[in-house]
């Protein structure tokens, strides 16, 4: 994905931006040297986010999984998010607005999977297992863990369609130029559709996708009745 700008650059990356994706590069180059990357790990034990019914979860975890990926590509394509759309929107928040901004959004995205935790396992929370069956249950439930910065970076997705809904964005593969607001509601539908039909195999936490991008655009319409200023 790229925008369609016409001639004009990005400028200089904005500060917070520039900091957040080197904590998240630091953090994945942790995970390499820990053997973080191969399930199940103490890494992702400890760091990313769990079934509130699982022995590993920790309330901590709603935070430290925003700073860890799944690999190379999963970590390469949301800071490439980050760096694209995050650096805009802060340039018209400024770096504190941005980051709470962030924090919220990825909080909201990690409650939002929970939810889908509670909903996808529901049944069997609430069934009497054997110590065996607990123990099997236990088992799936640890690489059935959720890491990743996207909820977060789906809000400042959904920040940027609002503030900029016209500014033309290339998708690879297609070859025309979309608007920022048709894109970012394709790629929410993307994630409804992905949440609710459970394509065996697929493991993207869609719900917390969803969850960013939701309270991202309560949040900017929010603060933009209050001043206005959107940029077209």
């Amino acid at each position: 994905m790229a925008f369609n700008n016409y001639g004009n650059r990005f400028q200089q990356t904005t500060p917070i931006v520039l900091n957040l994706i080197i904590i998240n590069v630091l953090v994945y180059l942790a995970q390499v040297v820990t053997g973080g990357n191969n399930d199940p790990n103490a890494a992702t034990d400890l760091f990313a986010l769990h079934h509130y019914k699982s022995v590993y979860f920790q309330p901590y975890q709603v935070v430290t999984h925003m700073f860890m990926h799944g690999g190379f590509f999963h970590l390469l394509f949301n800071m490439f998010a980050l760096w694209m759309f995050g650096s805009m929107v802060e340039r018209v928040w400024g770096p504190k607005r941005f980051l709470i901004f962030y924090f919220i959004c990825g909080l909201a995205a990690a409650f939002f999977q929970m939810g889908s935790y509670a909903f996808d396992w529901w049944q069997v929370d609430h069934s009497s297992l054997s110590p065996d069956d607990m123990d099997r249950y236990q088992a799936i439930l640890r690489v059935s863990a959720t890491v990743g910065a996207s909820g977060a970076i789906m809000g400042v997705l959904a920040a940027f369609g609002y503030l900029f809904p016209n500014t033309e964005l290339i998708i690879f593969p297609i070859p025309i130029p979309v608007k920022a607001k048709w894109a970012i509601l394709g790629m929410i539908a993307i994630d409804v559709f992905g949440g609710v039909v459970k394509v065996q195999g697929d493991n993207i936490a869609h719900f917390a996708h969803i969850g960013g991008a939701v309270t991202g655009f309560l949040l900017v319409l929010y603060w933009n009745k209050k001043n206005k200023k959107t940029f077209y």
